[in-house]
């Protein structure tokens, strides 16, 4: 399963159509909030099942602020982050996923990629595709075949 990960959009929709390339072939996609909306934009591009959860910078009650979804066979861990202080540093969410017995989170809300594999878990932030803290436009391609994990953080 190809799984195309995005966060913190914040409404510059011309970055979703500099991603129909990237994400061509995913057969889903996970938005990781800032902001929702964008997942309406998201979904008159590509056909696929989109998953979101709401960030700091999303003022709706519809949409969950972290979900946990079985994908083939990985149980992945959805959150935006703010509310695990990830801007500072990932304790609080790797006791949530010890907790949940996670084998991925997928968070964004630093607007900055990182992919690391720690002690068993993936920690996986998009980055940004539209605000970039650290230079370099991005999303993520997470790949789950035969029980492996790949990750690959794409600039745009």
């Amino acid at each position: 399963m190809l799984i195309g990960v995005i966060s913190d959009t914040h409404r510059q929709l011309t970055c979703i159509s500099r991603i129909e390339e990237i994400f061509k072939d995913v057969d889903l996609i996970i938005h990781l909030g800032d902001n929702v909306r964008d997942v309406e934009e998201l979904s008159n591009h590509f056909k696929c099942k989109i998953i979101n959860v709401r960030g700091n910078c999303d003022f709706t009650s519809r949409v969950p602020s972290e979900r946990i979804e079985i994908v083939n066979g990985k149980k992945i861990l959805i959150t935006h982050g703010d509310a695990y202080g990830v801007k500072y540093d990932l304790s609080r969410l790797r006791y949530r996923a010890l907790e949940e017995e996670i084998d991925i989170v997928l968070f964004g809300h630093t607007h900055c990629s990182m992919a690391e594999y720690i002690e068993g878990i993936w920690y996986i932030n998009p980055g940004s595709p539209s605000l970039p803290r650290n230079g370099q436009k991005s999303v993520a391609i997470l790949k789950i075949e035969n029980g492996m994990t790949d990750v690959s953080i794409v600039g745009i």
